[in-house]
């Protein structure tokens, strides 16, 4: 088994960790909540007091933040974390940043002579629990290779999307239609209540006709309709309105570099963002429902 460093035990990053530690790694987490931590520690890792401290001897080493600016600031900035990995060492980073900031981050890397690649994952909290995400990578197909054994307890569909920052290019891509599926399901379905239909009926139908999609199957935005789903629950859980709308920030982003054109991306994005700035930004992001509700 591995030496594994966890740096970042979120509702993503926590339940990941888990299944490596039931996995039977070696794992030394760092968090900087300790609530996080001792989850991990209850279950059989150890803590380390920094992010330095935990790569010390990591034969792998994960990360997993909210933002690039967090992704730049641990390996490259204050915390330098890539002068305190071993050369040997594979770096996974598993966070949703901006593909230059994963292409930056990869060079310093490979500058150093570690091995890195870029590996957000899709799923949800839902599947960081179950070890069935999708995991979107960018990189050398050699450093691919030996991360499989260790992915393949976290996900169960893995992907190359091509060099370093493309696995990042291919999430936000996908991000960006869910962003935009969402909504349109959302709004799709207030027509129909405002108009006497029952929600459940109507997602029924649509998901057996030319309209289904993923947020009608399995994430349904109206509650009661799927006890499951965080819509059932208040909103609470689940992938935040902030940080979709992080996403489709860097969609808005990544269109801007490659002069690509977003319109469905950008009204998307427009949306979350009125709907974050009236108080929503931690609730589930199928809470977007509530714009278009009567």
């Amino acid at each position: 088994m591995s030496r594994i460093a966890f740096i970042g035990l979120g509702h993503m990053g926590g339940p990941m960790a888990l299944n490596l530690c039931r996995a039977g790694h070696d794992l030394v987490v760092f968090d900087l909540v300790p609530a996080a931590i001792k989850t991990l520690t209850d279950a059989g890792a150890r803590a380390a007091s920094t992010a330095q401290d935990a790569v010390k001897s990591a034969e792998v080493v994960i990360s997993m933040l909210p933002a690039s600016q967090h992704v730049e600031g641990l390996y490259m900035g204050e915390t330098d974390l890539l002068s305190h990995i071993g050369s040997s060492s594979l770096v996974l980073e598993c966070s949703t940043i901006s593909p230059e900031s994963a292409r930056k981050v990869a060079q310093a890397a490979q500058a150093r002579g570690i091995r890195m690649i870029d590996a957000p994952v899709s799923g949800g909290t839902g599947g960081a629990v179950a070890g069935t995400l999708t995991f979107i990578v960018g990189g050398d197909a050699e450093a691919l290779a030996a991360a499989m054994p260790i992915l393949e307890k976290m996900g169960k569909n893995i992907f190359h999307a091509g060099a370093a920052g493309a696995g990042q290019v291919a999430k936000i891509c996908n991000n960006m239609l869910l962003g935009i599926l969402m909504a349109g399901t959302s709004e799709a379905l207030a027509l129909g209540v405002a108009n006497g239909l029952d929600p459940k009926v109507l997602s029924d139908i649509i998901a057996k006709s030319s309209g289904r999609n993923w947020a009608t199957e399995l994430y349904n935005p109206w509650p009661g309709v799927m006890e499951n789903a965080p819509a059932s629950k208040d909103y609470a859980g689940g992938f935040g309105v902030d940080l979709m709308l992080k996403d489709l920030g860097l969609a808005a982003e990544s269109a801007l570099h490659a002069r690509a054109t977003i319109p469905l991306g950008e009204l998307a994005r427009n949306l979350y963002s009125l709907h974050s700035a009236q108080g929503n930004g931690r609730l589930d992001f199928s809470s977007i429902l509530n714009l278009f509700k009567k």
